[in-house]
């Protein structure tokens, strides 16, 4: 019976997909389209996208979703636990920390710290990332030497060290670790815009481009950087992650924002010494950093493979 019933539905199948692989070929989906199915595919890189659309609502909205100021003290709710446990206080969701301030409105106001440290380090990391690339790649011999080895000089250090070094130079406060988190992520964006300049110029379209006079600038950002973009689109997904640790690592050695800003990491700087008396204030500033860099880890990887042809193929 089980074989009769395939045999009967395999033409019906066949047909299916035939046609639908003829409609394919009459109305081809757009990039984007092709690109999302792909994406959507991954269900890891899915519920990343959705936890990472959830934390940027937050973050929009977070003068009006936060129930309580996240600077104002209550003195008369010190160290409240979640509103789950016995002496909770109903007015906190969470808790609240040492000072009396809300916990919950905290993290939702830290989300658009993190979201805006993420977002800054990676446009300013990404963009002279490029234009160093670009030329180190279109212009070749003592240029390129000079600017890889350059990248390379400071690859050898370990990247926390070299933004901690920065950030003594230039002083602590948040504007300074979002400048030392960019230039520690510089060398990844140049040395990937490099490589992919490199393996662009040898083709036709940019032989042709030159042979009919095109100018160096054209050339450089018209022709190849377009070609270029799909490397560094998921690269900069996943430096918004790298970005978030750093400047939670930063801040938790009180080099990045200062109190009493609402940063994850410096929550997690004041909370070590209540780490055994009261768990809540240091455990969901860590769930936070936790689920947002594994959210934006899980999209970049679903990006790579959505926007990688080896990949679709």
């Amino acid at each position: 019976m089980t074989n009769q019933n395939t045999q009967s539905t395999t033409p019906e199948t066949a047909a299916a997909e035939a046609a639908a692989v003829e409609d394919q070929k009459i109305n081809p989906p757009s990039p984007f389209m092709e690109t999302w199915n792909y994406f959507r595919k991954n269900r890891g890189a899915y519920v990343g996208l959705i936890i990472i659309c959830f934390i940027l609502f937050m973050a929009a909205f977070a003068q009006w979703i936060a129930p309580f100021d996240p600077i104002a003290q209550d003195r008369t709710a010190f160290l409240k636990p979640p509103i789950w446990m016995e002496g909770a206080d109903p007015r906190y969701i969470l808790g609240t920390d040492a000072v009396g301030r809300d916990i919950l409105s905290r993290l939702i106001h830290g989300a658009q710290l993190s979201v805006t440290i993420g977002v800054f380090v990676v446009i300013i990391s990404m963009v002279a990332g490029i234009v160093l690339g670009l030329v180190a790649g279109y212009f070749r011999g003592w240029i390129e030497v000079g600017i890889m080895r350059l990248m390379d000089t400071m690859l050898a250090l370990p990247s926390l060290i070299m933004a901690m070094a920065i950030v003594a130079i230039l002083g602590p406060g948040l504007e300074n670790a979002m400048l030392a988190i960019a230039i520690v992520q510089l060398p990844h964006y140049v040395r990937l815009s490099r490589a992919s300049v490199v393996s662009e110029l040898n083709k036709e379209y940019v032989i042709a481009s030159q042979i009919a006079g095109a100018g160096h600038m054209r050339q450089m950002f018209v022709n190849i950087l377009p070609n270029c973009m799909a490397p560094l689109i998921v690269q900069g997904t996943l430096g918004i992650s790298s970005a978030i640790l750093d400047a939670a690592a930063l801040g938790f050695l009180g080099l990045g924002a200062q109190p009493p800003l609402p940063e994850w990491g410096t929550m997690l700087a004041e909370a070590r010494e209540f780490v055994g008396s009261a768990w809540w204030v240091i455990t969901f500033p860590g769930l936070c950093i936790l689920v947002t860099v594994l959210a934006f880890n899980l999209m970049g990887d679903g990006l790579r493979d959505a926007l990688d042809p080896k990949m679709k193929r």
